[in-house]
C-alpha cells in the first residue's frame, strides 16, 4: 500500500528554564493509506507531542531538533508556518482532547466551520454555510439548520465534540489526526463518536491516528497500534497481534492493568509498580527497565532495537535478542497476559 505518513527519528525537545524535556526521542514509522493507528501509552510517553510535531504545532520552548515528517513525500519539519497553515486543516486535520477549550466560546459553531472552509476552499460565505449544515448532518448533530447558529456552551460535551468532528472533517483531509477525543465523554457517548469515526474514516476516505491510552479503544476502532513509554516506541504490531501476543514486558504490563469481564472469572488487576521516566534527565537505556521484571544489565546500560518479531510486529526488548537468556516467567505472563 501507499505510504501517506513516514515519521523518521523524530526527536522533540522543550527547552524549559530547568533543562531539556526530551519529550520525544527518536521515533520512526509510518502511515499507510487507509489505516487507522492507534498510539498508546500512559501519561507523558510523548505521544500527543509526536501528534502536535506532526502539525506543526509545538511552540515555544518546545522544538523538532531532530528527524523528518514526511507527509506526501514533503517534509513537514522544514516548512515554515505559512507553509503549514495550507496543510493544516485541508490535507491534515486535528481532534482536540478537550472541545470546550477547542472551539471559540465567542462565536457560533457556524463562524467557526465557515471560516475554516473560505480559507481553504472558493466557497462563498452561504455555500460554506450550507456545506457546515451538511457536516453537522454527517455527524449526527439533530436540527443542523438550528444548531448551526448555537455557540459552544449551549452544547453538551458530546455534541461539542460532534461539532468538532465537523470541523476537522469539512475540507475531506487525507490524515485525521484524533488526540484522546473520548477522554472526557461517558461510556455512551465514547461508544457514539468512536462509531461516528469509523464511518466518517469510510465516508469521506481518510486516514486516521488516534491518540489515547485506553487499549479498549484501540482494540474496537483500530488496525494497527504502536505502543510508547518514555519518549520512545516499545512496540509496534496489528491490533490482533497486540491483544493476542504481547511481546514486551510493558505492553504486558498496560493489557494487565485492564479490566475484564469475562463470565465465571475474577482476577486481580495487576498495576505497573513505579513510575515513568524523568525525561529531564531521562535513562540512556531502556526506560521501562526500573519497572521492568526480567530486566538484564544490558537494559540498563544501552537502548533496546526494534527486534523484528514478525513481518507486521516488533518489540524494542532485549529480550528478544538471539543471544538473549531464556525467560519462562516472561513467556508465561505473555500468556496470562491474553487469557
Amino acid at each position: 500500500m501507499d505510504k501517506l505518513l513516514e515519521v523518521k527519528n523524530l526527536h522533540t525537545t522543550f527547552f524549559t528554564h530547568i533543562g531539556e524535556v526530551q519529550a520525544v526521542r527518536g521515533i520512526s514509522f509510518d502511515l499507510e493509506l487507509g489505516d487507522i493507528l492507534g498510539i498508546v501509552g500512559e501519561s507523558g510517553s510523548g505521544k500527543s507531542v509526536t501528534s502536535l510535531s506532526i502539525m506543526g504545532l509545538v511552540d515555544e520552548p518546545g522544538k523538532i531538533v531532530e528527524g523528518s515528517i514526511l507527509f506526501d513525500n514533503k517534509d513537514l519539519s522544514k516548512l515554515t508556518q505559512k507553509e503549514l497553515s495550507e496543510y493544516r486543516g485541508n490535507d491534515i486535520a486535528m481532534i482536540f482532547q478537550d472541545p470546550m477549550t477547542s472551539l471559540n466560546p465567542v462565536f457560533s459553531i457556524a463562524d467557526q466551520i465557515t471560516t475554516v472552509l473560505m480559507r481553504h476552499t472558493e466557497l462563498t460565505k452561504q455555500q460554506a454555510r450550507e456545506r457546515a449544515i451538511e457536516l453537522l448532518k454527517m455527524v449526527e448533530i439533530p436540527e443542523p439548520e438550528v444548531r448551526i447558529d448555537a455557540y459552544p456552551h449551549q452544547f453538551s460535551g458530546g455534541m461539542r465534540q460532534r461539532a468538532m468532528i465537523a470541523m476537522a472533517i469539512s475540507c475531506n483531509p487525507k490524515l485525521l489526526i484524533a488526540d484522546e477525543p473520548t477522554t472526557a465523554l461517558d461510556v455512551t457517548i465514547q461508544a457514539q463518536i468512536l462509531e461516528l469515526m469509523r464511518h466518517l474514516k469510510d465516508q469521506i476516505n481518510t486516514t486516521i491516528m488516534l491518540i489515547t491510552h485506553d487499549l479498549g479503544v484501540v482494540a474496537e476502532v483500530c488496525n494497527k497500534v504502536i505502543v510508547m513509554y518514555g519518549g520512545l516506541i516499545m512496540e509496534k504490531a496489528s491490533v490482533e497481534e497486540l491483544f493476542k501476543n504481547p511481546q514486551h514486558p510493558y505492553t504486558i504490563g498496560l493489557l494487565q492493568s485492564v479490566p475484564r469481564h469475562e463470565k465465571g472469572q475474577r482476577k486481580r488487576l495487576q498495576p505497573i509498580k513505579g513510575s515513568p521516566p524523568d525525561l529531564l534527565n531521562p535513562p540512556k537505556g531502556c526506560p521501562f527497565a526500573p519497572r521492568c521484571p526480567h530486566a538484564m544489565e544490558v537494559c540498563i546500560q544501552e537502548p533496546s532495537p526494534l527486534f523484528n518479531v514478525s513481518s507486521t510486529q516488533s518489540a524494542s526488548c532485549w529480550l528478544h535478542h538471539p543471544h538473549a537468556p531464556q525467560t519462562p516467567g516472561y513467556i508465561q505472563v505473555k500468556e496470562d497476559a491474553h487469557e
